[in-house]
Order: C-alpha cells, then sequence, then structure tokens
C-alpha cells in the first residue's frame, strides 16, 4: 500500500469518485484556482474543468442551499466549507433542509450532498476559528457524521459520504492535514460509515477517541504499556450512526474505558459515549467511565494558554492511569 497524506488521501477520493461517476461535482470557497484553503482540491478544476469545480462567493448558507438543490434533481455535490466556524451560518440549510428533506417528502427525495469541513485548535487561530463542533450535527436525526483519524480511513469514508444517499456531514481537522499513512490503492476501497475500529488491542482499559484525539490516543497507549498498561484504542470514525457495539464489546472486556475528544466535553460526544457505556456495560465496569475533553473556554489565541487548552498525551496517559488506580505524580497529594 502506498504512503500518502491525509491530504492527498481526500484527494485521492474526491478525483476518483469523480471519474467513476459525473454527476459528482465540488462547491466551495477558493476550491478551484487557488486549489482549496488547505489544498485537498489540488488538479482537480484543471481535470474536471469549472462546471463541476465550481467557485463561490462567501456565502456559506447559499452555496450549501445550491448544494442541497443540485441533490435533491439528482447530482452528488462535495460541499467544502473552509472550517467548521463558518458552517454555523449555514445551520439552517443543514438542519431544516438536508436533514428532513426524505422524510418530508414521504421518501420521495433524496438528498446525497457530503459538506466537507475541518475543525481543531493548535493553530493560534483565535475562538472564532479553531472550535470542534462536529457534535452539533451528529445531534441531528436525518444526518450522517464522520471524521476520519487517518488518510486510510480519510479516504475510505469520503468515498462512502460521496455514494451514500443521505446528506453526510464530514469532518477533517486542521492538524491531520500532513499526517502520513499507508493507504489501499484498489478504487472500490470504501469504509462502512457507521462502524468504529480497534485501533491498537489490550486488557486494561478502553481509551475511545475520533478524530485527531485517536492519534494522540494511540500514543499515550505506547507510553502507557511503558507504564504496565495495556490500553485498547477504539475509534469512532463515525459520530452518527455510532457503533457503540463495538465499544461497548472493548469495555466488557477491559472494564475500564476512558473516552477523549477535542471539543468541550459537557453535552460532546464524549458525554453521549460513556452514557452508552453505562446502558451496555455497566455490570462489566470496574471503575467509573472517565471523559477528557477540551477546557471549556473559548480558545485562547496565546501558544501556551491554547496548548494548556487541549487535551495531550501527557493529559491521556495520566487519566488512564487514574483510571486503571494507578496514582502519578498529578494525583500523589490528593
Amino acid at each position: 500500500m502506498p504512503d500518502l497524506t491525509y491530504r492527498e488521501a481526500l484527494n485521492q477520493a474526491l478525483r476518483e469518485e469523480m471519474q467513476r461517476d459525473e454527476n459528482v461535482l465540488l462547491i466551495g470557497e477558493d476550491i478551484g484556482i487557488f486549489e482549496g484553503a488547505y489544498k485537498v482540491t489540488a488538479g482537480l478544476l484543471g481535470e474536471f474543468g469549472a462546471r463541476r469545480v465550481r467557485d463561490t462567493p462567501i456565502a456559506e448558507e447559499v452555496f450549501v442551499g445550491a448544494g442541497i438543490g443540485a441533490a435533491m434533481v439528482g447530482l452528488r455535490p462535495v460541499v467544502e466549507i473552509m472550517t467548521i466556524n463558518f458552517i454555523l451560518l449555514a445551520i439552517d440549510q443543514i438542519v431544516n433542509n438536508a436533514a428532513k428533506l426524505h422524510y418530508m417528502f414521504g421518501g420521495q427525495v433524496a438528498c446525497p450532498i457530503t459538506i466537507r469541513t475541518p475543525e481543531g485548535g493548535g493553530h493560534q487561530l483565535a475562538a472564532q476559528h479553531s472550535q470542534s463542533l462536529a457534535n452539533y450535527f451528529a445531534y441531528v436525526p436525518g444526518l450522517k457524521v464522520v471524521a476520519p483519524a487517518t488518510p486510510a480511513d480519510a479516504r475510505g469514508l469520503l468515498k462512502a459520504s460521496i455514494r451514500d444517499d443521505n446528506p453526510v456531514v464530514f469532518v477533517e481537522n486542521l492538524a491531520l492535514y500532513s499526517t502520513r499513512g499507508p493507504v489501499p490503492s484498489d478504487e472500490d476501497y470504501v469504509v462502512p460509515i457507521g462502524k468504529a475500529d480497534v485501533k491498537r488491542t489490550g486488557t486494561d482499559l478502553t481509551v475511545v477517541a475520533h478524530s485527531r484525539m485517536t492519534l494522540l490516543a494511540l500514543s499515550a497507549a505506547e507510553q502507557l504499556a511503558n507504564e504496565g498498561v495495556s490500553a485498547e484504542v477504539v475509534d469512532l470514525r463515525s459520530l452518527r450512526p455510532l457503533d457503540a457495539e463495538t465499544v461497548a464489546e472493548s469495555v466488557r472486556k477491559t472494564t475500564r474505558a476512558l473516552v477523549v475528544e477535542e471539543g468541550w466535553p459537557t453535552y460532546g460526544v464524549s458525554a453521549e459515549v460513556a452514557a452508552r457505556i453505562q446502558d451496555a456495560a455497566f455490570d462489566y465496569l470496574d471503575a467509573p467511565v472517565r471523559r477528557l475533553g477540551g477546557a471549556e473556554v473559548p480558545a485562547p489565541y496565546a501558544k501556551s494558554l491554547e496548548r494548556a487548552s487541549l487535551p495531550d498525551v501527557p493529559g491521556i496517559v495520566q487519566a488512564a492511569l487514574e483510571v486503571v488506580g494507578r496514582r502519578t505524580a498529578a494525583t500523589a497529594g490528593r
């Protein structure tokens, strides 16, 4: 399998799906001549032309609405929102139109639209440009929400999203674009939406994560192994539908769980996952489910404060040790 960056894997998926189906088109700000704010659409305007790679004004509600209309008449638009922070301008179109059309038209209308957007902090972009808001959309029936962590999953899930007849919010992470990993070269390689993946097996506790936090959880698991703790890492990959059974199966085996997310934990993804674990694996738990998320403040601009506000590998290691009943330097005085 060739090694690709996350960015290259997304670009490859878009190119292959556009070659495969002439109804696939791209819509968004600066995706054509400029090749996307993060260069995910590099080369696609030259290959497919302005009819299928459509640059738009800075008007998220308008071009998401145009994408929904295109989907209703049989096209398969992939709409790029420059960052998830800007998606709030189109939330009415996504929540009140895309998510509900199939139901409100009695199943006579499909809405096969994919909305790509990156989220996440750590880049000194301040409070209005550093948010993780995938849970906003995972809350809504009628939407599918995916958040891949690796280049292989990014390629496979994007292809699955484009082929799906439902609206899909495809959430990337700014810090992942340059990460690299093996990617299957099969043009029909897809990752099923709604299926979590055990990225690392273990026996002492389950660490549940998604998107960039999966990579941090894997790094933390390496450090935990040096401490004699065997951590299993479950990557959700999909937030709606949520594969609670894979998570529960892991927790039944390890008997302990730590759920990590970059976003704010109150009403967040980790809250939902913790509740599902309580429902499905309560009798197996040897310790309360622990949650770890970003500090519940607007993202600071100062680099040192921003870093302190985000989950990191040492924080995951410390939380995991506490879950398995190991005292750490931070907790020894308690």
